[in-house]
């Protein structure tokens, strides 16, 4: 059976690792890969990005062999969702094969500016209280100064990659189906403007609605891998029939 690559990756603070507990949920046609940012699990001795556009190019070199081999789809969490768009921005500029299907998670459409999202300026305690409030963090880990060390300096650094602002510049809409998943009690989210999301892209816009906060996809894994599944397998099949017209 044909297989798709499915791209992954973190929120803020994250590690690929999060993704591991899908893999027994994922039928055959799915090929996981989580994909490892700097600073954290596997790569924890390397330096932290110095901007958005220097993660988006270690990403890029990490996969782009495989998207000229297979077809793939991208997968962000938060944070995730603003590098796999920044990521197909940069893949389609560069001529590319594009993903034939994105799903973003746990993110506003990325053209509204929140100015409360700028976590990365508070200062230590401040900062500390956000992240607890926040949730995704167990309380029990403020508790370990010698993590805390490696822990907020990172953290405090994806707050800043996701606080770039892209109010001010055009929507580059995917050619391609996107879905978008969301926690029905995640503060974070603008609910009224989550239609919004529907300008991202010129095809389909499906939008799938979980219980919990912002953290919902680490109790919510059978239903949304039933939604990779299920919307994988149409792309492959589509996918397929494309290709014997061609």
């Amino acid at each position: 059976m044909s297989k798709i690559k499915l791209f992954c990756f973190p929120f803020a603070g994250g590690s690929a690792t999060l993704y591991n507990n899908w893999k027994p949920y994922l039928k055959e046609h799915i090929e996981l890969i989580p994909i490892e940012l700097a600073g954290r699990g596997t790569r924890m001795g390397e330096p932290l990005y110095a901007s958005l556009e220097t993660a988006i190019n270690d990403v890029f070199n990490l996969i782009k062999e495989d998207i000229k081999q297979t077809p793939y789809a991208l997968l962000g969490h938060s944070l995730g969702g603003i590098i796999i768009n920044e990521l197909a921005l940069k893949i389609r500029a560069l001529g590319l094969p594009e993903p034939k299907h994105v799903f973003f998670s746990g993110n506003n459409p990325l053209h509204i500016k929140n100015d409360e999202k700028n976590y990365h300026l508070l200062d230590e305690e401040t900062f500390k209280d956000k992240i607890l409030e926040l949730g995704g963090t167990p309380p029990e880990f403020f508790k370990h100064p010698e993590l805390l060390d490696i822990f907020l300096p990172l953290l405090r650094n994806d707050f800043k990659l996701a606080s770039i602002d892209f109010s001010k510049r055009p929507i580059d809409p995917f050619k391609t189906d996107i879905t978008v998943f969301m926690g029905i009690e995640d503060t974070e989210i603008h609910y009224d403007k989550l239609y919004q999301w529907k300008h991202f892209t010129k095809e389909k816009c499906t939008m799938h609605f979980y219980n919990g906060d912002h953290f919902f996809l680490h109790d919510e894994i059978e239903h949304i891998t039933s939604v990779l599944n299920e919307t994988l397998l149409k792309v492959l099949s589509l996918n397929k029939v494309a290709a014997s017209i061609g």
